[in-house]
This record gives structure tokens, C-alpha cells and sequence, in this order.
């Protein structure tokens, strides 16, 4: 005797039903498909794979955009990392690193390489005065005249407050005298903006020497400018 519900049973039996009238649908539906794709003409059927193939390569053309994106921003983080926020010339994280490959350079190959210290003059006064505002403006304006008469070999650095080194690849003392000595004319030619006051640095000349390392060049190129602000500032020392 069964005693399953009947109301179960016609329950089940509705189920197979709709189940078999989906199943049938799909294939109704699925052969459709397959027909009106068989049906379509040879030149709408390439026009279909090619915005298949245009879908694929725009997938790869953003995806190449989007690297593009990511290594501009891990330029520019780099970039910033090694350049002074102010003026826009190397802090000395950066100079450190340009300094020992020109340097590593300029001895492989046997060519001179200078290096100069700058100290703006009376620069404490000019804050005192006036205002660091105006002293940022001083130190701006000393590296955008410097980055007008550099060439594009050399490398400028703020080494601290109103401290700077300058390197000149394949340039020997003498020239490297002279090349500072313009820049000096052309920075002092112009007052400071904001201000009716004049701004000049010293400065301190030398060239490495062969077993010289760059800390003990820049210590002797600091004490070069020690001597330029004890002859009367404004003026460049090479040793």
C-alpha cells in the first residue's frame, strides 16, 4: 500500500513537466541560434569577427595604457625622491647617485671632471629683511639661472639651505673657473624679486683627484669658498 502523499506525487509530476517544457525550449533556443548564425552572410559574419577581434585588441590596447600609467607615476616617485622640492635642482640623495657614475666615468676614460661649491652671500640678511619668501625666491632664481647657462651634461645640486654643488663632466679647473665666473655675472645682474637688492655667491673650484672620493673633493671645494667669503665674497677660488 502506498501511503506517499498524492499531493507530493502531482507535485513531482508538475515539476517533470515544466522541467521538460525548459528543456525543450532550450533546444528550440539553442537551434535558433545555430540557424540564424548559419544564415547570416559571409560579410556580416566578418564583420562579426572583426569587433571580435577590435573587442580583444582594445582589452590589450587599455591594459598597455594602464602600465604606461603605472611606470610614469614610478618615474615621476623616483624623480621626486632625488629632486629638492623647492628649486627643482637634485637633493643630495640624488647628486650622490649622478656624482659616483660621472665620476666612475670620468676615470674610466681619463677626463677631467670639476666640481664646485656655491654659498649665496649675505643670505641671512636677505631672510631678515625680508622674509624667507623672498630668500626662497633668491634660491630659485640662482638654480633657474644656473639651469639657463648649464649644459645638459652637467648636474646641479642643493646641497643645504643656500649651499649648492655643481658637477662639470669633461671640464678641467681652468674652464670650470671661468664657466663660474659667468655664471656669477649673469646671476648678480638682477636684483631679487620682490626686492631692490642684488644677490651674488662665492664659490670653490677643484677637480678631483684620482684616489680623491667625492666627500673629500667637496670638503676641499667648501674650504675654496671659505676662502672666496674671506677675500671679500663675490667672487670664485679654484684649488
Amino acid at each position: 500500500m502506498n501511503h506517499s502523499n498524492p499531493l507530493t506525487g502531482y507535485s513531482n509530476r508538475l515539476a517533470s513537466r515544466r522541467l521538460h517544457r525548459r528543456l525543450g525550449l532550450s533546444v528550440v533556443s539553442s537551434c535558433a541560434i545555430h540557424a540564424n548564425v548559419s544564415s547570416v552572410s559571409p560579410v556580416a559574419a566578418n564583420e562579426l569577427e572583426l569587433a571580435v577581434s577590435d573587442h580583444g585588441q582594445f582589452g590589450l590596447l587599455a591594459a598597455e595604457l594602464r602600465i604606461a600609467e603605472l611606470e610614469q607615476a614610478l618615474t615621476e616617485a623616483r624623480e621626486a625622491a632625488c629632486t629638492d622640492p623647492l628649486t627643482g635642482a637634485l637633493n643630495r640623495r640624488g647628486f650622490d647617485k649622478a656624482c659616483q657614475r660621472e665620476l666612475a666615468r670620468a676615470r674610466r676614460s681619463g677626463s677631467p671632471l670639476a666640481l664646485a661649491h656655491i654659498d649665496l652671500d649675505n643670505f641671512k640678511r636677505l631672510n631678515d629683511t625680508f622674509g624667507h619668501l623672498v630668500g626662497d625666491k633668491a634660491l630659485i632664481r640662482l638654480v633657474n639661472v644656473l639651469h639657463c647657462s648649464m649644459r645638459p651634461s652637467d648636474v646641479l645640486c642643493r646641497f643645504g639651505g643656500e649651499e649648492f654643488i655643481l658637477m662639470l663632466p669633461e671640464t678641467d679647473l681652468a674652464r670650470a673657473y671661468a664657466a663660474m665666473s659667468r655664471f656669477l655675472r649673469d646671476f648678480s645682474a638682477q636684483v631679487v624679486p620682490g626686492t631692490d637688492c642684488v644677490m651674488t655667491f662665492s664659490a670653490g673650484v677643484v677637480v678631483p683627484e684620482r684616489d680623491e672620493s667625492v666627500e673629500e673633493a667637496i670638503a676641499r671645494a667648501d674650504a675654496a669658498t671659505y676662502a672666496a667669503k674671506h677675500a671679500g665674497k663675490n667672487c670664485v677660488v679654484a684649488c
